[in-house]
């Protein structure tokens, strides 16, 4: 599915993001940064100024979220909980499915806020990150009819047996900027397909999509405090969620770091957590692989999003006997990837998420080059205004070095060679990461034994980085738990609860006299 940019948008997209003369987009001040119990409210914290990256331009000013936004979100989300999650999964399903139907109704509006809050390509936008996320959408509303517990039995002889997967309760979850709308998508619809009710904190770099589809999910029928969006900082409403004892649920989309601080912050009132966290992800290309696909698929999955996806191709591991031809031609083609204003249909790539990203991933590079690693392409930091950062390809890098080690969540790709079957498995798994790989071969024995042995929670065979509903998306490590996406994502909003009854109509059971056999002598002998 994808969504047609109309002239329309274009339009407003090339009017609207030229910066007027008191610094802002024109009609985008002043947001309310929540959206708590039905309504949107303006968070009684500081005030915030989201800014488009590609421009410096002011999008929006929002009021961010306090301790006590949360505690208020929080609140409605509890009292709101019991109605929704005891209506019918027909019901649930409908109002999901209506929701996914505003969204496409709208889907100029979201593509025009992706695009100014985080500065990438409208393309990108209009065909991935929209329609994605009505598709999403759809498949949670689906799903939301499919909640089913394990066949009833009578396993002890004496009692039915029978699971019940209830909502897990009130969920509270943080998302990070990259893919702003997508992340919300993730997070909310499987919550809400289970029964749960949620409070939602977006970044403050980001938060207009996820506003908008709060708005949306009240208009098609979702109860006043079931989807809740408190707008902060991670320091103030953050940790004022993630270490909240009203919580039964947490989940956190964003760097490992921050993702631990999280764990630790929930684990303090026995909270369940579902982390997906960074990633390191290898693209091993074997000796029989098909160059020219290896080298589009590497560009592709290095540079999508500007690279600031965890999922990312990031250490290309590469057949001695094929890495001069590979280096070469993704640096030819890293060559004619177009950078710049992401309102233009042909661009490519747009801007990063902020200048202060931006510098930290050419710092990154630069200590690279320093070290001794081989700069193929890109690699400097471009005039002009913008977070922009050229599509960077770096050669002869060594296993230890921090830019083959460290997530950089940049258009970065290193490339290194492998000697061997084994070796490029072992290059593939010597990382504390485990989100993400893709191995390129023509072999099938080969490619089965990539999927084997790559440690990894999604290992695609000559590709890298598609994405579906049906299939779940998460790792292990430092790259976290739980799953994101598909069915498996609704394990971790539903708890299992065993539901016994007696079926003998007896008063006194044999077991009783393992209690109390001698204050009963009419209780059975046998207690088998």
């Amino acid at each position: 599915m994808s969504i047609q940019t109309t002239e329309s948008v274009v339009e407003r997209l090339e009017t609207e993001r030229i910066s007027g003369s008191d610094g802002t987009v024109a009609g985008m001040a002043n947001i309310p940064g929540c959206w708590i119990g039905g309504r949107a409210v303006d968070g009684s914290g500081d005030r915030y100024a989201v800014d488009d990256p590609a421009t410096g331009a002011v999008v929006a000013d929002v009021g961010l979220a306090s301790a006590a936004d949360v505690d208020s979100a929080l609140v409605h989300a509890r009292s709101a909980f019991p109605a929704w999650s005891t209506a019918t999964p027909a019901h649930r399903s409908a109002v999901l499915m209506e929701l996914a139907r505003l969204v496409a109704a709208d889907a100029e509006n979201f593509v025009f806020e992706e695009v100014v809050q985080t500065g990438k390509s409208t393309r990108l936008a209009t065909e991935f990150d929209v329609p994605g996320s009505i598709d999403n959408i759809e498949f949670f509303a689906g799903a939301a009819r499919h909640l089913d517990g394990k066949a009833a039995a009578e396993y002890s002889g004496e009692h039915t047996s029978a699971i019940r997967r209830d909502a897990v309760g009130v969920v509270g979850s943080i998302t990070p900027w990259n893919y702003p709308l997508q992340m919300a998508v993730w997070k909310a619809m499987p919550a809400l397909a289970a029964g749960c009710s949620i409070v939602l904190k977006p970044s403050e770099l980001t938060p207009l999509t996820t506003l908008r589809l709060a708005r949306l999910a009240t208009e098609a029928g979702v109860p006043d405090g079931v989807f809740n969006v408190v707008t902060g900082t991670g320091l103030d409403a953050g940790v004022a969620l993630s270490s909240h004892a009203n919580l039964d649920l947490m989940t956190f989309t964003g760097s490992t770091p921050v993702g631990r601080r999280v764990m630790a912050q929930a684990a303090a009132h026995g909270t369940r957590v579902q982390l997906e966290l960074g990633g390191k992800a290898p693209l091993v290309v074997f000796e029989d692989a098909d160059l020219d696909a290896a080298i589009h698929g590497a560009v592709a999955g290095s540079l999508i999003n500007g690279g600031q996806d965890c999922t990312a191709a990031t250490r290309a591991i590469v057949a001695e006997s094929l890495y001069d031809d590979f280096v070469a031609g993704v640096a030819e083609l890293m060559g004619r990837v177009v950078v710049g204003d992401p309102t233009d249909p042909a661009t490519d790539m747009g801007s990063l998420i902020s200048v202060t990203h931006r510098d930290r991933v050419a710092a990154m590079v630069d200590r690279a080059r320093d070290a001794g690693a081989r700069v193929v392409t890109g690699g400097r930091v471009p005039q002009g205004r913008g977070a922009f950062y050229p599509p960077t390809l770096i050669a002869d890098v060594g296993e230890q070095d921090e830019i083959y080690r460290d997530e950089v969540f940049g258009p970065v790709l290193t490339v290194s060679k492998h000697h061997g079957d084994d070796d490029a498995i072992r290059r593939a798994n010597d990382t504390e990461f485990g989100l993400a790989a893709s191995a390129w071969t023509r072999d099938v024995y080969r490619a089965g034994r990539a999927t084997r042995e790559i440690a990894a929670g999604c290992v695609w065979i000559n590709d890298h980085i598609p994405i579906i509903s049906e299939m779940p998306h998460g790792g292990f490590g430092a790259s976290g738990f739980g799953k994101d996406m598909s069915s498996y994502s609704l394990d971790e909003y539903l708890t299992v609860k065993h539901v016994m009854t007696d079926i003998t109509g007896v008063a006194r059971k044999a077991w009783h006299r393992t209690v109390f056999a001698a204050a009963d002598p009419e209780a059975q002998v046998d207690a088998r």
